[in-house]
């Protein structure tokens, strides 16, 4: 079973005593997924969430027409499907699927609720971490709604690259960030494509090197902000 120290990499998680940890492990189980496996799928029953001890996760949702939209991806150290105990509908409202060879623990949701109940200071550390993120998601929305693929693959771009670096490893596949960032693999091409013509960046398998980040910052209107 995964230590306590690993298991509080999760912001939602990090608030738990020691003794609540030891009762979410007691009652969670090992899931291991090979790449593609498929966790589950929208509208199961929704009887736990889940910490990623290794692999990547990619939630999604599926159109009338069988067409993927990723939601979110999830790497080592983070937690998914939390929401659920919250939800009241016992539903997941979107897909799992491993992306990679991918190791995870599965946790009781029922049970996790009921510790929170006896617990209204971790229930407060925890609802402060989802709404971080809900926040975060929301911002996520209007940048996609609001600009175009170029504006959004550039302010992506700046997000994911180190503030003391100029090279970025891709960490998922590049099909499945165009997905994530509602663009079309073709899309994402001709972009990558563009900017490296112009000399702001270069492109190397999964290796991204940026030479010009004014020029990202101009093509993410990000100058005036």
């Amino acid at each position: 079973m995964l230590a306590n120290a690993t298991l509080r990499q999760a912001p939602l998680l990090a608030p738990l005593s020691d003794e609540e940890i030891g009762r979410l492990r007691a009652r969670a189980q090992i899931r291991r997924l090979k790449a593609g496996q498929w966790l589950f799928a929208q509208d199961d029953p929704a009887e736990h969430f889940f910490f990623v001890h290794s692999g990547q996760i990619r939630l999604f949702r599926l159109s009338a027409e069988g067409e993927e939209k990723i939601i979110e991806l999830i790497g080592p150290g983070q937690t998914f499907a939390e929401a659920l105990m919250f939800m009241g509908t016992g539903r997941y409202p979107v897909c799992a699927a491993a992306l990679s060879s991918s190791e995870l623990l599965a946790i009781d949701a029922t049970d996790f609720a009921a510790m929170l109940r006896d617990s209204p200071d971790t229930c407060f550390a925890l609802l402060g971490g989802l709404s971080q993120r809900l926040h975060a998601l929301i911002a996520e929305i209007d940048n996609l709604a609001l600009h175009s693929a170029s504006v959004r693959f550039a302010r992506w771009l700046l997000a994911e690259l180190p503030a003391d670096a100029d090279e970025l490893t891709l960490a998922w596949p590049k099909a499945t960030l165009a997905s994530r960032l509602t663009i079309k693999p073709e899309t994402w091409s001709r972009i990558t494509r563009r900017l490296s013509d112009q000399g702001v960046m270069t492109v190397s398998g999964q290796q991204i090197r940026v030479h010009d980040r004014c020029a990202l910052r101009r093509l993410g209107e990000l100058d005036d902000l």
